[in-house]
């Protein structure tokens, strides 16, 4: 917030002017294209593109992954992406009248690699996706051998990273990778900003067009005090990031002593192999049910809702409550670790 407010009252410039109030804003927005680009170890600051967040960040990857290839026709996915991955491929597969494949997940969470050899062989296959870390479950999917096969058949690979940056190490040239979504929330930035890495021997199509800002790679007057922020929270999730044993201790704490109390309880997402984020973890109560539980939770002051923050008002979804750590959420009573809980109904 510190970071921000200038940019908000006495330094209000436009980036894309010329004038020296203009001047000042585009050095800041360089410095937090510095800052994210450091988060994710890109090899230029230039691989940066400021979005709106990371739904944007995503469409605009994928529109670009379509003029990969033209002349095929099949795009790739798991079964476990975020509704902003699905839905997009969906409707595109229905505009364009194309085929999407969606791969199936194992009990640890990891894609079917077999499966997904077979479709990525094919000489149809245009692009792929797959999610660096699972928003419900906190899962690590194996991203390192879906993002090898991808490559070493020439088909675009796109991740969805925005529950794993800040949270996690990640190193976008340790793998074959055309882009990364990031989102500015997801790692105590402002809300409304994002961004996306792309490598700069990919080709990018802006979907927003007119302005030429972002390099004619994303027009729009830039958020300045938005990509301040975000550029200030990358900076300072990277100095956090190495005490993130301290979280999982705690989640780990905390799970063992639920399963310790509460009968029949199980914690999804632990099976043989399974990686996940250190400040989540997913829990099955059998019979409880789960509208009820949430009206508890929060009369004992835990703030939640029902799903991700995406799926709030979808009743076909599974019901699943999420909270935030004390010192990010002063009115929340809880001392744990960012939790997702899974509650299924029978």
């Amino acid at each position: 917030m510190e970071s921000m407010l200038p940019w908000m009252t006495e330094h209000y410039g436009n980036p894309s002017a010329g004038y020296h109030f203009g001047k000042e804003a585009r050095r800041a927005i360089d410095t937090a294209r510095e800052q994210v680009a450091t988060l994710v170890n890109a090899p230029s600051p230039e691989e940066i593109v400021f979005t709106s967040g990371g739904t944007e960040s995503n469409h605009l990857a994928l529109a670009s992954a379509l003029s990969w290839l033209p002349s095929r026709s099949t795009f790739v996915s798991s079964t476990i992406e975020h509704s902003v991955i699905h839905e997009w491929l969906n409707t595109q597969a229905e505009k364009e009248n194309l085929i999407w494949e969606s791969v199936q997940v194992g009990e640890s969470g990891q894609v079917d690699l077999h499966r997904w050899s077979e479709l990525l062989a094919e000489s149809a296959t245009r692009f792929a996706t797959l999610m660096w870390a699972n928003n419900e479950t906190g899962i690590l999917p194996n991203i390192q051998e879906a993002a090898a096969i991808a490559d070493s058949h020439g088909v675009y690979f796109h991740s969805d990273a925005v529950q794993a940056i800040g949270k996690i190490s990640v190193d976008v040239q340790s793998l074959p990778l055309q882009s990364a979504a990031i989102s500015g929330h997801k790692l105590h930035g402002p809300k409304g900003v994002g961004a996306l890495w792309v490598n700069r021997h990919s080709r990018l199509h802006p979907v927003l067009l007119g302005g030429g800002q972002e390099s004619n790679r994303r027009s729009g007057t830039e958020n300045v005090a938005g990509i301040v922020g975000l550029g200030k929270a990358a900076e300072i999730a990277l100095e956090h990031i190495v005490k993130q044993t301290k979280l999982q201790a705690l989640r780990d704490h905390f799970e063992s002593e639920l399963l310790r109390q509460i009968a029949g309880l199980e914690v999804n997402g632990t099976a043989p192999n399974a990686s996940r984020l250190p400040n989540t973890t997913n829990l099955y109560f059998p019979g409880v049910d789960g509208e009820g539980l949430l009206i508890l939770l929060d009369q004992a002051g835990i703030c939640c809702s029902p799903g991700s923050a995406c799926s709030t008002g979808a009743p076909h979804r599974a019901c699943s409550l999420r909270w935030a750590t004390a010192d990010r959420a002063p009115k929340a009573a809880c001392v744990f670790p960012s939790a997702t809980y899974r509650l299924r109904r029978k």
